[in-house]
């Protein structure tokens, strides 16, 4: 398991799985389960970003709601440390810890009340969290407007009348409104223009560093993870497949399915010659995996080992993790840091 180099641990996630039953039948007997998290382990860091990656459908939204508790795991742990003593999120304690745990959702449209003004919007989890006067609520809604670049004269207006990135914005004020050392961040800028993806993504470092903030950040685009994380991990079929710093997975990916998701990183140059690996095949079904390693029906390196035994998360020592029976022997295509800046 990968642990962050610098920074008091802040969260401890151990052999997290979420499975959903397959029913058939009148009595709807379980018959089967669709394996949408299967085993993850992984520690975050206080100040730290951790980027989670990988194509739909690998798992990755799953995993950031688990960590919230807006979908039970199935089997795992979540450990928070929870001002310097281990609590395990669940169930019974995530509303205790509401105030330290939040999340940026997706869609910053359908994660707004259309019918509640921008202040409310705001003000509600202050509301929820004993903060009743109402004078008070409306102060700091304001001062957390100015934070994220939007004003006081936005208070009183609705969603509706935002564009995208100030919609994002608004979510993330909510996000901020009650102090918390934790935020999940699914996809939030995967709705929004390219330009206006820079914005919030700058926006949100700048607000790493004023409030201390350590994040989970969701993302399926390499170079939007590339921009904000401290480290990476790479999900496919529910599982991590490698999980390192941004440099060594960008510059030195040791897992074939790294290789092929940073070879569909556009460059900037066009003197550069575009060597995109395409992957032959379908992504195998998460209620079906394949034996052996989940990869290996669409690796180009795969082996009869890779067939039959599925390899597990093993780090070197700078801290480089990877699944991959043949990660010691393999020299892999990675992409210059600075090309994707």
């Amino acid at each position: 398991m990968a642990v962050a180099k610098k920074g008091e641990l802040l969260l401890d996630v151990r052999d997290l799985k979420k499975y959903y039953p397959i029913t058939k039948g009148l009595f709807r007997k379980t018959v089967g389960w669709v394996k949408a998290v299967d085993g993850v382990s992984l520690q975050v860091r206080k100040g730290e970003t951790l980027g989670v990656v990988g194509e739909s459908g690998c798992g990755k939204t799953t995993f950031g709601l688990s960590l919230m508790q807006l979908i039970e795991p199935t089997d795992g742990k979540i450990l928070y440390n929870h001002k310097g003593n281990w609590v395990e999120v669940n169930a019974k304690t995530i509303k205790g810890l509401r105030s330290e745990i939040q999340m940026i959702f997706q869609d910053p449209y359908s994660s707004l009340n259309p019918r509640m003004r921008v202040r409310d919007i705001i003000a509600e989890p202050l509301a929820a969290n004993g903060v009743t006067n109402r004078t008070e609520r409306y102060d700091r809604v304001e001062s957390l407007l100015k934070a994220v670049g939007l004003g006081s004269h936005h208070m009183k207006r609705y969603p509706h009348e935002f564009s995208g990135g100030q919609r994002q914005r608004i979510g993330i004020a909510r996000a901020l409104s009650v102090n918390p050392s934790l935020i999940v961040c699914d996809e939030p800028v995967s709705a929004l223009d390219v330009s206006v993806q820079a914005q919030v993504l700058n926006l949100l470092k700048d607000l790493q560093k004023e409030f201390g903030l350590t994040y989970v950040f969701v993302a399926h685009d390499l170079s939007v993870v590339q921009h904000i994380s401290d480290r990476i991990a790479v999900m496919y079929l529910g599982r991590v497949v490698e999980m390192g710093d941004v440099e060594q997975i960008y510059n030195a990916p040791k897992h074939p399915y790294t290789e092929a998701l940073l070879s569909a990183i556009p460059s900037p140059n066009p003197d550069v010659k575009d060597n995109k690996i395409i992957l032959t095949g379908d992504v195998p079904s998460p209620a079906n995996p394949p034996q052996g390693c989940a990869f290996h029906p669409r690796c180009p390196y795969a082996t009869e080992r890779c067939r039959t035994e599925r390899p597990e998360l093993v780090a070197d020592e700078n801290g480089h993790s990877v699944a991959c029976h043949r990660a010691e022997e393999l020299m892999l295509k990675g992409v210059d840091v600075g090309e994707t800046a």
